[in-house]
């Protein structure tokens, strides 16, 4: 794509458009003339370059990258608009767009029914299916694991309810045993699965906790913030193939949240929260006298708890997914990509000398250490800081993160290193971007070098 063309078609688009309601004169008082915009101008990209490049594969740190261009041209050019996807009134066009990118998420989970909207953020996403699951079990609390997303213990803990986590087992996921034990208290309502933790990328056991959470009656919400598009890799063919059993159980649980703005290449906000039952839209019921007042078709905002929001976003993952659907030909291809990265750089890790796995690779996030002596937390994670932070300067830099693991985490994984301290940093990367699985080895050349 000719990025430059396409926005320049962009603010054609939208002024042909404009046209055909007839001329008129733009107010004064907003007139900025391009010397002084120049200027501003300027100012303003400088400051912009004072980020990280979260676009080239050289970055390997959080969860970020940049969103496709059809991406950028289907926000700017609504945007251009400024529609508001709260009622029908305030964007007719991109709420429509709404209704059909949320329905093709919805397949994708494999759900038959739904009621569902985008958000500007997973956080919100999670704290509207809370929020439904306290009303659907008032006085009753959540159960997460404890290497669940903290949204989730601060949502409970705003919708005043209690926050129950659960232990982890030595692969980073939801321990079932210890699940049963919250359960059989009856104080939880709701259990949260996360499909991709996003500290480790772990994926819980869902088509095992689902039983469980039926034998005590309680609802299932799966957290899908990070990893949900993965389950377009379920049993495919390759090494990039993810085990399907729990991403097709999926689609029996009650509610799940994903958010567009991690893999599906959107710009942030972009987050989505779907339910199985549309029923659960009477609990969103309200009333505005200056709204709702040109459609008797529902509203976006009669079923979602946030009142403004962008129909930029809607237009973005609509015009993405007409090029690239959440199938395992289109989207599906570009998370392939980042899950053999992570592989391919596990194995890199476990040939070395100098760094060592901290677990084995869920999806396409990478966690290692360096190897020290005398094998120690507190030497892990003093040499840990260290390769981070140099690893940003110099000609031929390298963008890291960290993760802290407890004692009994990383332990239970690497008995042979010395527990001294509560915990350690270890190095995190996230392998996002599908450029990643040419870089590979570059990636690994360099932590390598700054590890000795």
């Amino acid at each position: 794509m000719d990025l430059q063309h396409w926005l320049g078609r962009a603010t054609e688009a939208v002024q042909d458009w404009a046209d055909t309601f007839g001329p008129y004169r733009p107010h004064p008082s907003l007139e900025v003339d391009d010397a002084r915009f120049a200027s501003a101008f300027e100012e303003f990209t400088e400051r912009l370059a004072d980020n990280y490049p979260f676009f080239h594969p050289r970055y390997a740190g959080q969860m970020l990258k940049p969103p496709h261009p059809a991406a950028v041209v289907g926000h700017l050019t609504a945007m251009l608009i400024n529609p508001n996807n709260h009622a029908l009134d305030g964007g007719p066009a991109t709420a429509a767009m709404e209704r059909e990118a949320v329905a093709r998420l919805a397949a994708m989970f494999g759900y038959d029914t739904h009621l569902g909207h985008l958000t500007t953020s997973g956080t919100i996403a999670n704290l509207e299916a809370l929020f439904v699951a306290r009303e659907l079990h008032p006085g009753r609390g959540v159960a997460h694991s404890a290497d669940a997303h903290y949204t989730h213990g601060r949502m409970c803990h705003v919708l005043g309810m209690s926050s129950h986590p659960v232990r982890t087992d030595a692969q980073g996921r939801m321990d079932l045993d210890a699940l049963e034990e919250v359960l059989r208290g009856g104080q939880v309502g709701t259990v949260v699965l996360t499909t991709g933790t996003t500290g480790l990328g772990a994926v819980d056991a869902v088509h095992e906790a689902l039983p469980l959470a039926e034998r005590h009656g309680v609802r299932v919400h799966i957290d899908a913030a990070y990893g949900g598009f993965f389950t377009l890799l379920a049993g495919v063919e390759g090494p990039e193939g993810l085990p399907p059993e729990p991403w097709r159980a999926v689609a029996r649980a009650d509610s799940i949240v994903v958010d567009p703005h991690k893999h599906g290449l959107q710009p942030y906000g972009c987050g989505a929260v779907l339910f199985r039952d549309p029923e659960v839209g009477r609990f969103y019921l309200h009333d505005s006298p200056y709204t709702y007042f040109t459609s008797t078709e529902l509203h976006l905002g009669e079923i979602s708890l946030e009142c403004s929001r962008a129909g930029a976003s809607a237009a973005a993952l609509w015009l993405t997914f007409r090029l690239l659907p959440p199938t395992p030909d289109g989207l599906g291809r570009v998370l392939a990509a980042g899950r053999r990265a992570a592989l391919d750089w596990a194995e890199l890790i476990e040939a070395s000398d100098a760094l060592e796995l901290y677990q084995p690779p869920q999806l396409d996030i990478v966690t290692y250490f360096p190897a020290v002596d005398p094998a120690t937390l507190t030497g892990v994670d003093a040499a840990s800081a260290r390769i981070l932070a140099d690893g940003m300067t110099g000609p031929d830099p390298v963008f890291l993160s960290t993760f802290k693991a407890g004692r009994e985490a990383f332990t239970a994984r690497h008995p042979k290193v010395t527990a001294d301290a509560d915990a350690a940093r270890i190095l995190r990367s996230v392998l996002m971007k599908p450029e990643s699985e040419d870089h590979v080895r570059h990636l690994h050349d360099r932590v390598e070098r700054l590890a000795t």
